[in-house]
């Protein structure tokens, strides 16, 4: 195909060939993977800057989405690439492979870099890519410490993410100090800590601290620091987007049902003959009280105990509902998973995963009318918006970014109708708060948009 890229798209191109490193955070659906390659190419081929690239990505978009998006367009044609993924037996063919650009798993970062030193081979990578900038956001993880092993080599960086703030603005350190050595927000993530966070939340008599919350005008601070490596936009703002229609449908359930929920969420746990249902903590009592609110929980010998079917109804009341319109179903845990395929085949339907390539073209072409996704494994990189416009999160989950990931899949540009984003919830239970959480989280993400938006 031949591309011809949108304003905005024209003017990231640009960006990232005037600076050495930029960090682009856009919106899902603009196309951060075509705009990223076309500089590459002009950075390659015309201009000289680059000899070899490495791109770190998500293992599936690293896989299929990197490969095909090079496929796909005509002026990326005398590009070859080579994909570092699989058995290390598969992996060492694809480094010593002969190409441009070098596409790998982030899980491989580690084995990567090591690879180099133990042949001792010198790192020759003079431009890295980073795609999902936000999977960085741990500084004390294996890929970042190994990442940052090689910093000093490599002489570009591109960041891309839609969500670098999603856990709040402590996640940019480590993100922007991957791309700039610390340039910007500090090389030590203590004084970074200091100069901008005051503790939120803290043991009394040890002195830990668990949470920390922003100083005041330290929002400001942090985005000028960055704004002059930074790109931020959002889809609505340079797309024909189609309309996004978020609904809840709430379930509720019976007087026996309500007595197991409390029962835990007050004891911590539920006594049975062949396996109490018990929580450790406070992260604990959310995961189950979560599966609850699903229908089921795993007790203490990793069993799930069945406690009602209401959201099961619900599921099958939407898909009806649809009336032989392809709807995507999100779940969480393996057990819904479980029930769902169970409950839906018993009524009729042959619900399949979307896991690989031949999944994805099958749910494109129209031939899945029910798809089931795990936020986790498919939250970013996949172009399913063709197959269908109905989505419904049977279980919801804490995390900003899978859910706004997921939502996107559908949700983007390519789709020609309006999107439906249902929520089946549970009345009257920590469905309420994940609903909740995910609306305040957005807050900061949305001021950190605002504030570095790129203007035209």
């Amino acid at each position: 195909m031949k591309y011809t890229p949108h304003d905005y798209q024209k003017y990231c191109i640009e960006y990232i060939r005037e600076h050495p490193v930029s960090a682009l955070f856009l919106d899902m659906g603009l196309g951060k993977t075509i705009i990223t390659l076309t500089a590459l190419n002009a950075l390659m081929f015309d201009e000289l800057k680059v000899n070899k690239v490495l791109v770190i990505a998500p293992l599936r978009v690293a896989r299929d989405t990197w490969p095909a998006e090079v496929k796909k367009w005509d002026h990326l044609q005398n590009i070859e690439i080579s994909v570092i993924v699989g058995s290390v037996k598969e992996r060492t063919a694809a480094v010593n492979h002969n190409a441009f650009i070098y596409i790998v798993n982030r899980e491989n970062v580690k084995w990567l870099v090591e690879y180099y030193e133990k042949n001792g081979l010198r790192w020759d990578f003079d431009m890295i890519v980073i795609d999902e900038l936000s999977s960085f956001k741990n500084y004390q993880s294996q890929r970042f410490k190994w990442l940052r092993k090689v910093r000093p080599f490599v002489k570009r960086w591109v960041g891309l993410t839609g969500t670098p703030t999603s856990n709040g603005l402590m996640d940019l350190w480590s993100e922007i100090g991957i791309l700039d050595g610390g340039e910007r927000l500090g090389r030590f993530i203590g004084r970074f800590r200091e100069s901008y966070f005051k503790p939120g939340s803290m043991n009394p008599s040890t002195g830990v601290v668990f949470s920390y919350t922003p100083r005041p005008g330290a929002e400001e601070q942090i985005y000028n620091k960055i704004s002059d490596i930074t790109i931020s936009m959002k889809a609505l703002d340079y797309l024909d987007m189609p309309e996004c229609v978020y609904v809840n449908h709430e379930v509720e359930m019976n007087t026996a049902e309500r007595k197991l929920y409390d029962q835990l969420k007050h004891d911590l746990i539920i006594p049975l003959e062949d396996g109490d249902i018990d929580a450790a903590n406070a992260a604990s009592l959310s995961n189950k009280l979560l599966q609850m609110a699903n229908g089921a929980v795993y007790d203490e010998n990793k069993e799930a105990r069945t406690i009602h079917s209401r959201k099961l109804e619900m599921l099958e009341d939407l898909i009806e509902a649809a009336n032989g319109q392809p709807v995507l179903i999100g779940y969480w845990f393996k057990h819904d998973r479980t029930r769902i395929i169970e409950h839906l085949t018993a009524c009729g339907y042959s619900p399949r995963d979307i896991k690989d390539s031949s999944d994805i073209t099958n749910w494109n072409a129209g031939n899945i009318l029910v798809a089931l996704i795990h936020p986790a494994s498919a939250g970013h990189g996949l172009n399913i918006q063709s197959g269908g416009h109905i989505l419904i999160w049977f279980g919801m989950t804490w995390s900003l970014e899978l859910y706004q990931q997921t939502n996107a899949r559908l949700w983007r540009q390519g789709q020609q109708n309006t999107v439906t984003i249902h929520h089946i919830v549970t009345k009257d239970t920590v469905d309420d708060d994940v609903l909740k959480a995910l609306a305040s989280k957005d807050v900061t993400q949305e001021k950190l948009i605002a504030a570095v938006k790129a203007r035209l």
